[in-house]
């Protein structure tokens, strides 16, 4: 492989400063730079053009100052669910059932929208507010009209209960788990053993969430 003799580093950047950081790191060299929570949704606002599909998600995690002189924004939370559920489970991420917990956030709205564009037979859509999720639900809708989407708060035990019995995978899209004290962002009560669990927090390398699951 070719060495390109770059350094990944980690910023701390305030809410609000997002175009101000991208400008400091173009003039800094950068060559580009990941976004996360709660940053992606001003991050697509502050690109010059944004991939199609990120535009769709609502939201940027992937940024290019190209040498053109223009900022690029892209989206590869969709697209990465896909491909690790084929990886992770071996299955296409068409052919599975999905429900989504944090589904009104960037990452949550992605994973939303990635599943019913790749045609999973049912999504359903888990959040803290249940507008937020209704709103990505709506969109999801549009995007594939035969998936059937439905939408249940994650304190409404009951109901997400009878959501999570039609579903064969649990995507985490939250930020919950980040943190060493974090506790389970879905009741561990309500997983199942034949309900695949997916976290797309990255770090711990096990939540409490996939520990749960495990066990």
């Amino acid at each position: 492989a070719r060495r390109l003799g770059l350094r990944y580093g980690r910023l701390r950047v305030a809410v609000g400063e997002v175009a101000e950081a991208f400008a400091l790191m173009r003039a800094l060299g950068f060559v580009g730079a990941n976004v996360t929570v709660p940053h992606k949704g001003e991050a697509l606002a502050a690109c010059g053009e944004v991939e199609a599909t990120a535009r769709w998600f609502g939201a940027v995690n992937t940024v290019v100052f190209a040498a053109d002189g223009v900022t690029r924004g892209s989206n590869t939370d969709g697209p990465g669910l896909a491909a690790a559920v084929t990886e992770g489970f071996g299955r296409p991420l068409g052919s599975v059932r999905v429900a989504v917990a944090g589904a009104g956030g960037g990452a949550g709205r992605a994973a939303a929208l990635q599943c019913a564009l790749a045609g999973c037979p049912a999504v359903v859509l888990a959040n803290r507010t249940a507008a937020k999720a209704e709103a990505v639900a709506a969109d999801a809708r549009r995007a594939a009209p035969d998936c059937d989407v439905r939408v249940a708060a994650l304190d409404d035990v009951v109901r997400l209960r009878d959501a999570l019995a039609g579903c064969d995978l649990l995507v985490n899209a939250t930020s919950v788990g980040l943190r060493p004290d974090d506790p389970s962002p879905v009741l561990v009560e309500l997983l199942r053993p034949d309900l695949a669990v997916l976290d797309m927090v990255y770090n711990p390398p096990e939540t409490r969430l996939l520990a749960a699951a495990r066990a």
